[in-house]
């Protein structure tokens, strides 16, 4: 297939995913499997609500248009139009929330080689789902895209997991070209000016898929003397998060640790606000740092760019170009666009420095 043929496949890919998330579907096969794909998702994984995986394919539904995928490769055409020998690219994928390995597959497939998908026992479902809507599309994905439990013949790998796994991916993948992604994080830095819609989109960054992902917000640096009071009273609208077992099992045994503890912490019934310098935050708990200059947290971030996967405010930060990503809008961390790769790392120039 040639790079034109790959990219309008997937750009027709993008118009069924707009079709199965529509807010008045058609009644027809596709949404009708997508329906039985939900029941069997939640039931195997209950982090996976309906609503979260209709989110996940309704933001690629988004990306995977025409002109953006086109202008997310221009950097890399000269390449991508050159005639070469596939390579077989083995990737192991996360499963915290959904299609987290959707980027890896399209990278893979764009760049014309072949994918060989290891899934994650928590999602096993939504990608060979994407990979038979793409064979429908177009027959000959199926002879470029596969799953296996065991990944056998590969010439380079992709891997994503914690910082645990990511030593046993290096130990024996090492010797193959490989990227390996660890544990990462996203942040925010609040002034203290923000608006009551401010709040709101920043309730996205942190709630959306459970605070789950790498893009989710886990750690606020404000201003010495900050009340939370103003924020609390913004993000009631994500209280419905109080309804789902698994995040308050969470959220109950955080808080009786503290309790237990006497570490103290604010709590508003559905998220807990503790002060920390860690980044990583425990599901349902939100740190966070004061600081007296932005200077310094610009400095603080830069230093902990190995942990953070974006940065999310409504000030201009210096340190966008210190952590290597560029500082994302409130409300948008978890929407990233085709451009921004995880960990900082660009897969397709990765992918296409495979080529003999």
């Amino acid at each position: 297939m040639k790079i034109h043929d790959r990219v309008e496949t997937f750009s027709k890919l993008g118009h069924r995913f707009q079709r199965l998330t529509s807010t008045s579907p058609d009644a027809n096969e596709d949404s009708e499997r997508f329906e039985t794909l939900l029941r069997k998702t939640a039931h195997k994984n209950p982090w996976f609500t309906n609503e979260n995986v209709r989110l996940a394919f309704s933001a690629w539904a988004e990306e995977l248009k025409g002109d953006k995928i086109t202008r997310w490769l221009m950097p890399y055409m000269d390449a991508l139009e050159q005639k070469h020998a596939p390579k077989t690219i083995g990737v192991i994928n996360a499963g915290n929330i959904p299609l987290v390995g959707f980027h890896d597959l399209l990278s893979v497939i764009i760049s014309g080689n072949k994918y060989m998908g290891k899934n994650s026992a928590d999602d096993p479902y939504l990608l060979p789902f994407v990979s038979e809507i793409l064979s429908e599309i177009e027959p000959k994905m199926s002879e470029v895209i596969s799953f296996s439990e065991k990944l056998t013949g590969f010439d380079a790998v992709i891997a994503t997991g914690s910082n645990n796994s990511a030593r046993y991916f290096d130990y024996y993948f090492g010797k193959y070209p490989h990227i390996i992604r660890m544990n990462r994080n996203a942040v925010a830095v609040l002034t203290g000016d923000e608006t009551e819609d401010d709040f709101k989109n920043l309730g996205r960054d942190i709630f959306q898929y459970f605070g789950l992902g790498c893009r989710n917000i886990s750690k606020l640096y404000v201003p010495r003397g900050y009340s939370f009071n103003f924020f609390f009273e913004s993000i009631e609208s994500f209280s419905s998060m109080a309804q789902h077992n698994k995040y308050m099992n969470n959220h109950d045994y955080n808080n009786a640790i503290y309790l237990l503890k006497k570490i103290p912490f604010l709590d508003n019934g559905f998220l807990l606000v503790k002060e920390d310098e860690a980044i990583a935050s425990p599901i349902s708990v939100l740190y966070y740092e004061f600081y007296d200059d932005l200077k310094a947290v610009e400095q603080k971030l830069a230093d902990e760019r190995v942990k953070i996967q974006c940065v999310v405010s409504k000030v201009s930060l210096s340190s966008g170009e210190g952590l290597g990503v560029r500082p994302v809008r409130l409300g948008q961390s978890q929407r990233p666009q085709l451009r921004e790769y995880a960990d900082g790392v660009d897969t397709m120039k990765f992918l296409l420095g495979l080529r003999d």
